[in-house]
């Protein structure tokens, strides 16, 4: 891809009604991208806050007078042509009866819903924040392959679990003991709680949860290795790996380390200004990882992420 010719930054708005319905525009066919539906929202001209921004697009694009709530994040996107930069914020409350003043369709769509609809890249990971947890907890494994070790690994999970996690990848290999640890979890705690496998395609089939892949097996596979509905991730480390990832049909990656992390110390960190380069050249939900915990989840989504993925940070009681 060369290099995009100009930069610009958009501020777009997650309205919601008293539904939890959310409003989005489609993209009329005199404009780059012509029929995908999008957030509403356009750029920020020189002077403007983004807030007077938001405020100015919402009432020439649907007639509204909104009153700008909390961030929820911003977006790098690298397109041929441009560098974009999507900040979001919430609006839940206006005046007016929104409707298409500049000719473009708009619908109200459940959380749920918003899947179906095809949009632009940039605007992929803002669904994924609105429907799915900023937190991705990855389990240690039990430190022994005995009763006691996993009693206290399953102590320890339960206590994840109540403190709020609800998208849990389980690093338990494959003694038939620790199969049998992954299948009490997951069968005690099964709703409300989105768990996946590391590595292990077969089990997570068998088990019907989804799976999370290691960057050795992004070159291996060349379909994606459960059918919808069931999640599949992948741990990258660099551009290939992510887009390999996005072609395969992945519903969210983690990339990292972030920081200097104590689980893989001899790796170099990228830093937030790489994090957000590679973020910027796919369209995938991306956690962080690496060195981080609850208190980064601001400054990772300031860089695009969906939030942190972590083990030390997320994990009861670890030294």
């Amino acid at each position: 891809m060369s290099s995009p010719t100009r930069s610009i930054h958009v501020v777009a708005a997650v309205i919601t009604d008293a539904r939890g319905r959310v409003l989005l525009n489609r993209r009329t066919e005199n404009r780059d991208m012509a029929g995908l539906w999008e957030f509403p929202g356009g750029k920020r001209e020189a002077g403007e806050t983004s807030e007077q921004a938001l405020v100015r697009e919402l009432r020439e694009e649907l007639g509204i007078e909104a009153q700008v709530g909390d961030w929820l994040m911003d977006v790098p996107q690298l397109y041929p042509d441009k560098h974009l930069r999507l900040e979001v914020r919430h609006v839940r409350s206006w005046k007016g009866t929104p409707r298409g003043r500049e000719g473009q369709a708009i619908t109200w769509v459940a959380p749920d819903k918003l899947p179906r609809y095809s949009m632009p890249p940039a605007d992929l990971p803002v669904v994924a924040a609105l429907r799915h947890p900023d937190r991705y907890l990855i389990t240690p494994e039990p430190e022994a392959d005995d009763e006691a070790a996993h009693q206290l690994w399953y102590t320890r999970l339960v206590q994840a679990l109540e403190a709020g996690a609800r998208r849990v990848q389980l690093r338990t290999p494959a003694s038939a003991a620790r199969v049998a640890l992954a299948e009490q979890a997951i069968g005690q705690h099964r709703n409300g709680v989105q768990w996946l496998l590391n590595r292990d395609i077969e089990l997570a089939l068998r088990l019907g949860v989804g799976v999370h892949l290691g960057g050795e097996q992004l070159a291996q596979l060349q379909e994606r290795p459960l059918p919808e509905g069931r999640l599949v991730a992948a741990s990258c480390h660099d551009l290939a790996q992510l887009q390999a990832a996005q072609r395969l049909g992945c519903d969210f990656a983690v990339l990292g380390p972030v920081q200097a992390t104590a689980s893989h110390p001899q790796a170099t960190p990228l830093g937030w200004e790489a994090f957000e380069a590679l973020r910027a050249q796919v369209s995938l939900p991306i956690y962080a990882l690496g060195g981080l915990g609850a208190d980064d989840i601001v400054q990772a989504r300031r860089h695009g992420a969906q939030g942190i993925a972590a083990i030390r940070g997320f994990w009861p009681d670890v030294s």
